[in-house]
């Protein structure tokens, strides 16, 4: 198996699907996930091309961006088998693709090394000025307001209460940006989190200066 032609592969496969993709979860979103992810992978000594295969594909079985999560594992699964890695890698990307999520806050944490790297190199993405720019393309999209007093920040939420609308971008916060920090893996991702952190807080506390309200 030619790794560096997977890779290239796999590139354009995910590159194809994404590129119109409108809620954030974009080819570009894609690009820098991966990027990220191997430059952790290589301080935390992990499999690149598992991180790698697995960063690009990450997104697509997700459920914020197809019908059929099944049919998208599966054809997943049958374009992994087809590119000639082989089972164990195989299984193992197929598995971080389907335990890195955050959704809501009740998946389990994950357990290998590999998991762990693109988990936080994907959370990373939804931290800082990208992340903030995410959480309003997100909002937008699935029709929720920017701001709404009168709508409670959710805790303790099933999948479907974390997936249905009733709720604010700025509320998503508190909902999920804001406990990332504190849920990364690698002694690299949480080096990284800090000063995206830092960025979401001060952008929270002018956004509160501006509205006059009191922050939560």
């Amino acid at each position: 198996m030619d790794k560096d032609k997977v890779v290239q592969d796999t590139e354009k496969l995910v590159k194809d699907a994404l590129m119109n993709e409108k809620s954030g979860h974009d080819w570009f979103h894609i690009k820098r996930v991966t990027k990220t992810a191997k430059e952790i992978a290589d301080k935390e000594d992990a499999d690149t091309f598992v991180v790698t295969i697995a960063a690009l594909l990450h997104d697509l079985a997700d459920d914020k961006v197809v019908d059929n999560e099944e049919k998208a594992l599966s054809d997943i699964r049958k374009y992994l088998i087809e590119s000639g890695i082989d089972h164990t890698d195989a299984q193992h990307i197929l598995t971080i693709i389907q335990t890195i999520s955050f959704k809501g806050g009740n998946n389990p944490p994950v357990e290998t090394l590999e998991a762990k790297v693109v988990q936080d190199a994907d959370r990373l993405d939804a931290l800082g000025a990208i992340g903030i720019a995410r959480c309003f393309v997100y909002a937008g999209k699935v029709g929720s307001p920017i701001y709404h007093s009168q709508l409670e920040i959710r805790e303790n939420m099933s999948l479907e209460e974390y997936r249905n609308n009733n709720s604010s971008a700025i509320n998503h916060f508190y909902e999920k940006l804001l406990k990332l920090k504190d849920l990364m893996n690698t002694k690299t991702g949480k080096e990284l989190a800090a000063q995206r952190h830092e960025f979401l807080e001060n952008f929270l506390d002018q956004f509160y200066l501006e509205t006059g309200e009191e922050r939560p």
